[in-house]
């Protein structure tokens, strides 16, 4: 091995004649966001001072020894540099090289100290004695059986991990999925890949279609190949799911799938038929309109959630749940120590009356007390009533608006990774005789579908929400659509009730939804209010006011916690005071120096605000949790993250493309959630989502104090556009029946 250091070398290619040179990579001294360019310094063999390389080093860590081809050239400002063509990790083999690359954390069970140890023992030989007869290593002092057995595993997935990440770079791939595509595919990753490329963009979270078109071109698939053809129309689907829809009509479809592919529209049919015919497409004609083109689940979700609402709204409920009476209202009112308004009566009366009732309104107008109402009546008739929200944060605040246990719907329906699916359903369903879910816009069309499968045939299910909100991050538009079709029966509420007509939050959010302008109040002396507007013109300027509304005048004048009970509430992940500027910026301010992990641009810090960003059944946690960073153990390479209602979760270093920071988070990702204090940056660079639906969202998030950073400009551009996005759905057409 001493030798050879690397004994499969880049091969020669048309571009022989680049530099080549070998080294340890021994600083990251700047890296994009999504870690495909950065400046490194190189310190090449034999030379003593360092090179700059730049390009994309992805999955390569400082103190790794690397091989890159390359051109050289010279910058104006940072002088002669190193642009990477190629890179690749190789292996050490001088004994401070080895110790350095075992002792990187790659290597699960070996730190610093056994590092040492172990090249102590076996010099230049090491990590041949690692691949051909690792028992050798118990020789060495702290090695026992368990921990050689999680060395010699961890040193043989490493060994195929560079196996499979030499396949991605012969097709021009950068290692950066490596680690995720053998512990998919294990060994058989090459030949999967090989086979069908475009199973990495089904498969592999982060790796789109045009990742995974650009290996398939590198394997010979020709531009027009069937096969190419099919991924880019279920692609194209996939996009339109990501944006709300459940469909895109035939023509819609052609367009997009032919501009994402660059080929002909005509071509496009032969592959949507293909698909058909293996049933991973539905075509359904719609009568004077393109066809409805639908991925199988999607069809079959909305198909099967019509059905069984239809189903609950055509048989009777038990006779002992009958509907309340006005005597028995006033009771409940003597009960609670409270007076309902007409519509609030019309509400409580309506959710014991009817199978299927919504009722809807915006903030302060009794939602909350239509709920309690509805629960002490069915207590007191003896009807079982369940509680459930669509995530963690409102099912927690129905359950202390309620004082009664409330649920998220995935654990009431008991959601099981390992079984695939609800296990609550059609076939073992709710024991419940009332069931009333809180934030019902953001239920989404599969979620509406396990909801109504899980009912039984006499029970009764009262949907909550705000119809002014923005609709579900998930595809379909669920609360819009059941109050459109007219079958279901619909109590709106518009009165705002005194208590609530005190506070500026809940005036300005119902101003904003009728397209007025907030009022901004007028503060008298050092008398503090609930409702501010910053004006500030650059972003950047408006940046720079954020940090020190969050950091320094709102807990030194409201008492918050900058990181418990200030939320920071942006439009965009981008621009200057998009999340991820803000993220980074408060990060730099409130966890300055704590114990830390730099993955590429990413930087976590023991103490942080997280986001889980997308659905894990496995660890059971979900789309939008929020938790705090408590522990990063770089030996075993585990992040922990403490979620105040699940405890805590282990996150595998590579695993942490599902975290993102969330000292700042978009409009979308708060739903359902309440902060006492909000801050929301509204800029005419944020141009694009200047919408009033989210700008009514945003501020209907905040319980005491509200913040506007940025322009009036922006904020009557946001006031004034009230286009909600068309989503392509047809639930209200099915409710009307099953021929619609």
């Amino acid at each position: 091995m001493a030798e050879e250091p690397n004994p499969q070398p880049f091969p020669p290619q048309e571009d022989d004649g680049l530099e080549r040179l070998r080294g340890v990579l021994s600083r990251v001294r700047f890296a994009s966001e999504n870690g495909e360019f950065a400046v490194c310094e190189l310190t090449v063999d034999g030379e003593s001072h360092p090179v700059t390389i730049v390009g994309n080093i992805l999955s390569t860590q400082p103190g790794e020894s690397v091989e890159v081809v390359g051109e050289w050239q010279d910058d104006a400002r940072y002088g002669r540099q190193l642009r990477i063509r190629r890179l690749r990790a190789i292996l050490p083999v001088t004994r401070k090289g080895i110790e350095r690359y075992l002792s990187g954390g790659f290597i699960d069970g070996i730190g610093p100290v056994l590092a040492e140890r172990i090249v102590d023992a076996f010099g230049e030989k090491t990590l041949e004695i690692l691949d051909e007869d690792p028992s050798r290593l118990a020789e060495v002092d702290g090695i026992g059986k368990v921990r050689l057995e999680r060395i010699q595993s961890a040193w043989y997935e490493q060994r195929a991990i560079r196996d499979v990440m030499v396949f991605l770079q012969s097709h021009s791939i950068s290692p950066t999925f490596a680690l995720k595509i053998f512990r998919l595919y294990g060994e058989r990753a090459p030949e999967i890949i090989q086979d069908n490329p475009y199973k990495l963009a089904e498969d592999v979270f982060g790796i789109g279609f045009r990742k995974a078109d650009a290996i398939a071109r590198s394997t010979g698939i020709e531009h027009d190949a069937v096969t190419r053809l099919r991924a880019g129309v279920m692609f194209a689907l996939g996009q339109a799911h990501s944006e709300g829809h459940m469909f895109l009509p035939m023509d819609n479809l052609r367009e997009r799938a032919a501009e994402l592919l660059e080929v002909e529209e005509d071509s496009i049919g032969a592959a949507i038929e293909e698909l058909k015919y293996e049933e991973k497409l539905v075509i359904e004609p719609i009568e004077g309109t393109s066809s409805a083109i639908w991925r199988h689940p999607a069809y079959h979700a909305e198909v099967e959630a019509a059905r069984h609402l239809r189903r609950l709204l055509e048989v009777q409920p038990l006779l002992k749940h009958a509907g309340p009476d006005q005597s028995q209202l006033d009771q409940i009112e003597d009960t609670m120590g409270i007076e309902l308004a007409r519509a609030q009566r019309e509400a409580v009366m309506a959710a014991w009356q009817h199978k299927v009732v919504v009722i809807t309104g915006g903030p302060g107008t009794g939602k909350t007390t239509i709920i309690r109402a509805v629960v002490t009546l069915g207590e007191r008739g003896g009807a079982k009533v369940s509680l459930a929200a669509p995530t963690g944060r409102a099912a927690k605040r129905l359950g202390e608006a309620t004082g009664r246990e409330a649920r998220t719907l995935h654990r009431m329906l008991e959601f099981s990774f390992q079984e695939g699916g609800f296990q609550v359903n059609d076939e073992a369903p709710l024991d419940v005789d009332l069931l009333i879910v809180d934030e019902a816009s953001m239920i989404d069309t599969y979620l509406l579908h396990a909801i109504a499968r899980a009912m039984p045939d006499h029970a009764r299910l009262l949907l909550v929400g705000d119809i002014d909100q923005l609709p579900s991050v998930g595809p379909g538009n669920v609360l819009a659509d059941i109050i459109g079709c007219g079958q279901i029966e619909v109590v709106r509420l518009t009165e705002i009730f005194r208590q609530a007509q005190q506070s500026n939050i809940v005036r300005n959010a119902h101003r904003i939804n009728a397209g007025e302008l907030p009022i901004i109040p007028e503060r008298t002396g050092k008398e503090l209010v609930d409702f501010y507007a910053i004006n500030t013109e650059e972003p950047r300027m408006a940046r720079e006011r954020i940090l020190e509304m969050v950091t320094e005048r709102i807990p030194k004048a409201f008492g918050y916690d900058p990181l418990e009970e200030v939320q920071i509430l942006s439009p965009m992940h981008k621009g200057d005071v998009g999340c991820r500027a803000i993220n980074e910026m408060l990060q730099n301010k409130l966890n300055p120096d704590a114990v830390e992990l730099v993955r590429g641009a990413r930087r976590w810090k023991v103490g942080d605000k997280v986001m889980q960003l997308r659905n894990n059944y496995e660890q059971d946690v979900f789309n939008g949790d929020i938790g705090k960073i408590t522990d990063i153990d770089h030996l075993d390479k585990l992040l922990t993250v403490t979620f105040p209602d699940r405890g805590e979760v282990a996150y595998d270093f590579n695993t942490l493309d599902e975290l993102g920071l969330a000292y700042a988070i978009t409009v979308h990702k708060s739903q359902g959630s309440e902060y006492p204090a909000v801050v929301i940056p509204i800029v005419t660079q944020h141009f694009i989502m200047l919408q009033r639906n989210l700008l009514y969202t945003a501020i209907t998030r905040a319980k005491e104090l509200v913040i506007l950073v940025g322009t009036q400009k922006a904020l009557g551009i946001a006031v004034r556009n009230d286009t909600a996005q068309q989503r392509f759905t047809r639930l209200s057409a099915r409710l009307l029946g099953p021929d619609f």
